[in-house]
């Protein structure tokens, strides 16, 4: 057990939530930044409507909690949090399109482009990539450019070409969609299509907080641990759960031919293997001692997550 408590922990939640929620907002208000000639009403609307009011905004609260342990202001921790969610957000507008996973439902409602349609979508999904760099980079997340650039190369990397965009070709070579029969490494997909962006949540934190190599490794091990496991609990709830609870239509994986952790370890398999990755997390972090209390319990939330 950890030295946080459930009721404790969702505050916390819950908190981030909110505060990233209200920066969010913030920054995609309508009001035109220097070197900005105009916000396009249409762009910025659709932006919004996929970006705020929905998530529980995870990736941002491992970015505030994993900075936290370095004592780092929370304010300079949100704005990395926020340039993350909008990365992430972006990346499910476009993973919702018809050549895509072309799904209808998302978060309880319409996707994007079923809202607007195919192009607003496409291109709400670049402005929330762009903007992310722009939010990175800012001066107010630390004095040292050093650390911004740490922290922008970083998220370049979890986010693109051997992260989270790698991992998604990948996945859909797996469903057959690019022809022949490319072995499927589910564990490789899952590190970089759903784990890269978890992990930089984490190790986000450590190049805040100026950590040591070892501090560094820490997180980075924990970060790794945590993605696997989220992806193996949202296999498990495509099987096991509801459409109403999950905000998006259940047995997607399934209905698209998709190769999981679930269809190659079975449910029980796949249970121990979270059991596992959990150990594996507590273990990473323990260095920290109290101060990865919260840590500790946000994998332990994400094993046991409902939607």
């Amino acid at each position: 057990m950890t030295g946080t408590s459930p009721s404790d922990f969702a505050k916390r939640l819950d908190k981030t939530a909110d505060d990233t929620e209200a920066l969010l907002a913030r920054l995609l208000s309508d009001d035109i930044l220097h070197d900005e000639i105009a916000r396009p009403k249409r762009l910025m609307d659709a932006m919004r409507y996929s970006t705020l009011n929905g998530g529980k905004r995870l990736r941002p609260f491992l970015v505030v909690e994993s900075a936290a342990v370095f004592g780092v202001p929370r304010e300079a921790a949100l704005l990395v949090g926020a340039a993350l969610e909008c990365i992430h957000c972006y990346s499910l507008i476009h993973d919702d399109l018809p050549a895509m996973d072309n799904s209808d439902l998302r978060r309880g409602r319409p996707t994007l482009h079923k809202k607007t349609d195919d192009a607003t979508a496409i291109l709400a999904g670049d402005g929330l990539l762009t903007l992310a760099f722009d939010i990175v980079t800012r001066d107010e997340i630390h004095s040292d450019a050093n650390v911004r650039l740490l922290l922008t190369r970083a998220l370049a990397r979890c986010a693109g070409i051997g992260g989270m965009v790698g991992g998604q070709i990948l996945d859909l070579a797996g469903e057959g969609r690019f022809g022949g029969n490319e072995p499927i490494d589910v564990a490789r997909i899952q590190q970089m299509k759903t784990g890269a962006l978890l992990r930089y949540g984490c190790i986000a934190g450590a190049i805040l907080g100026q950590a040591s190599q070892k501090e560094y490794q820490a997180l980075d091990d924990y970060g790794r641990a945590l993605g696997e496991a989220f992806q193996i609990a949202d296999d498990l709830l495509d099987v096991e759960g509801d459409a109403a609870a999950l905000g998006k239509p259940a047995g997607a994986d399934a209905a698209l031919g998709k190769t999981t952790f679930v269809t190659q370890l079975g449910i029980e398999g796949a249970k121990q293997r979270v059991r596992d990755l959990l150990a594996r997390a507590d273990s990473a972090v323990s260095i920290f001692g109290d101060r990865a209390a919260v840590l500790q319990a946000a994998a332990r939330f994400v094993a046991e997550r409902k939607n």
